[in-house]
């Protein structure tokens, strides 16, 4: 069984097919029985902006991204849980629809840590990062979607009613996370980042 740095490495420089059943291995070997995966996972993810910035294929570009998001959830930066999150707000809005979906699968599995102490507030909270901390990634980050939203909006999504009715796009991820976010952090915690933001609703 090929290692998680061999199948990036087909993932990258592989022809189309090869890269393509490399990045389906990934997922196998996320879940499987190999051992000594957690550094490369780390090394990985670390690196993904980065590295992403090198790759001009369309095709590897989608890989690429595809594979990062399967084991995203194992990255080793609890104490940073944005630290991705410039490089997924620019995956929203790529042309590409299998790319900002794991986007958006990328940036809800962080909401999930951000908001347990607003969703669980009696719990014990156990984070590296302070509730401070998460509210203050919270507010930024609802700042980045409002104003990728009103860059992406267009006058005929008046029209539909519910987000899973929007036109494929990235205004559709965008509005994918924004609901996600509003909808962990509580309608409390929103109102008052509304007024704070001065945003309305």
């Amino acid at each position: 069984m090929k290692s998680f740095v061999e199948l990036f490495e087909t993932i990258l420089s592989g022809d189309k097919e090869s890269s393509r059943l490399a990045a389906r291995e990934v997922r196998k070997l996320v879940y499987g029985p190999y051992t000594g995966k957690y550094d490369e996972i780390k090394s990985i993810v670390d690196g993904a902006s980065e590295e992403y910035r090198k790759i001009t294929d369309d095709f590897r570009q989608e890989n690429f991204v595809m594979a990062v998001s399967v084991m995203y959830f194992l990255h080793d930066r609890e104490k940073e849980p944005d630290f991705l999150f410039s490089w997924l707000f620019h995956l929203l809005k790529h042309p590409n629809g299998y790319i900002r979906h794991a986007a958006v699968r990328m940036l809800e599995t962080e909401l999930g840590s951000l908001t347990v102490h607003l969703r669980c507030p009696d719990s014990n909270y156990s984070h590296k990062f302070s509730r401070a901390e998460a509210d203050q990634i919270l507010a930024n980050m609802f700042i980045a979607l409002v104003s990728m939203e009103n860059n992406f909006w267009e006058p005929r999504y008046k029209k539909y009613k519910y987000i899973s009715s929007l036109p494929s796009g990235p205004y559709k991820s965008i509005q994918m996370v924004l609901s996600e976010l509003e909808d962990d952090c509580g309608e409390q915690f929103m109102n008052k980042l509304y007024q704070k933001l001065k945003i309305e609703k």
